[in-house]
């Protein structure tokens, strides 16, 4: 989906402060590591053991996303994910019922937690549609882009 952005239109933020496609592609890297991937190892190895704690807004500005290098982030998240799915075929047989006892989302399973990963994909990725969008529009002043259709929730 970012192949042809170039590291300005990468770093672009609407007015309305929404991240930018090189804030989500570094977000879904670090959601490798620091999210899924580690939280699904900890529900298979002992689901009662705590989570620690994420700060997406957080990490996004003590890491500055905005300020990396397109191609190298987008390189980290495709190691990564890689590497998330070399070690999701390395399981065998997972109980996909052993739930974690989260203190505000209730019980999650390690089915809910692998559907959540491939559905947080697709917000994102629904998200960098909406900046490639907004972009298409930021660079045709003067002119409309409704031909193209509405954008919809």
């Amino acid at each position: 989906m970012v192949a042809c952005v170039t590291p300005e239109e990468a770093r672009f933020k609407p007015p309305t402060g929404a991240w930018s496609i090189l804030e989500i592609i570094n977000h879904l890297a670090d959601e490798e590591v620091d999210d899924f991937r580690r939280r699904l190892e900890l529900i298979l190895r002992d689901p009662a053991l705590p989570w620690p704690p994420i700060d997406p807004e957080g990490v996004a500005a003590a890491r500055q996303y905005n300020q990396q290098d397109l191609d190298e982030s987008v390189d980290r998240f495709m190691r990564q994910r890689a590497e998330s799915v070399r070690w999701l075929r390395s399981l065998g047989r997972v109980d996909w019922a052993a739930e974690h006892a989260h203190p505000t989302a209730g019980p999650i399973s390690t089915g809910d937690l692998l559907a959540s990963w491939a559905a947080h994909d697709a917000l994102h990725l629904r998200q960098i549609a909406k900046r490639l969008h907004e972009l298409a529009g930021r660079d045709a002043p003067g002119f409309q882009t409704a031909y193209a259709g509405q954008w919809g929730p």
